[in-house]
């Protein structure tokens, strides 16, 4: 299984949701894909594969130079966008 790390500023709100919808994906896709969750508190400690957050914190985290690839979802309710971006992260990295 990938860890990938839920995150947003105050790890409350929208990412709660976030975590909600990947994990509806990620169970009717197969995605290997295991989910923690987190504020930005949680970035530092996290030794996993994938960020995923929304936009605007994706841009800030990119600028860190972190070894995680940062996926930033636009509309975190919008299942086709996130089964898209999983998908593609998965390819490239060839995990599935």
């Amino acid at each position: 299984m990938i860890k990938a790390l839920v995150a947003c500023r105050a790890g409350v709100g929208s990412s709660l949701m976030l975590k909600i919808k990947l994990n509806e994906v990620i169970k009717e896709n197969t995605f290997p894909i295991a989910l923690e969750h987190s504020s930005l508190d949680g970035v530092p400690g996290f030794n996993g594969k994938y960020i995923i957050t929304l936009p605007d914190v994706a841009e800030d985290l990119e600028k860190k130079n972190l070894p995680q690839r940062i996926i930033g979802i636009k509309n975190i309710m919008d299942k086709n966008e996130i089964k898209e971006k999983l998908e593609l992260a998965l390819k490239e990295d060839e995990l599935i």
